[in-house]
């Protein structure tokens, strides 16, 4: 009796990956064997970027605090440590908010921490 091969699940796991290279370049779009690796590569990619994402917003919101603080004659360690001893409860992200879009209520706070 010959080996039965199920081609339709084949054809569909290919179909898979190749519609997941969609917009890639040159063979990695349509030969599966290349397409499969670029998936792949871009998968790992993207689980390690989901973790980097958060640090590399934290980093920046820290640079907006500080830059905003020293406008007003205090560096981010001084700020943040008076922020925390007024028991202000704002997070890094709110005040990098305010201080890039809204710099009298920051500087508000600066007032009240000083």
């Amino acid at each position: 009796m010959p080996r039965s091969v199920n081609s339709v699940a084949s054809r569909n796991r290919r179909k898979k990956i190749l519609k997941q290279a969609k917009g890639y370049f040159g063979r990695r779009k349509n030969v599966y064997t290349v397409a499969k690796n670029a998936v792949e590569k871009g998968l790992q990619y993207a689980y390690r970027d989901r973790k980097n994402k958060k640090r590399n917003f934290r980093s920046l919101w820290i640079q907006r605090i500080n830059a905003g603080a020293r406008q007003y004659g205090m560096s981010y360690s001084q700020f943040m440590g008076k922020v925390k001893a007024n028991n202000i409860e704002l997070n890094r992200k709110v005040l990098a908010d305010l201080a890039m879009n809204n710099p009298e209520a920051f500087k508000a706070i600066v007032d009240t921490v000083k």
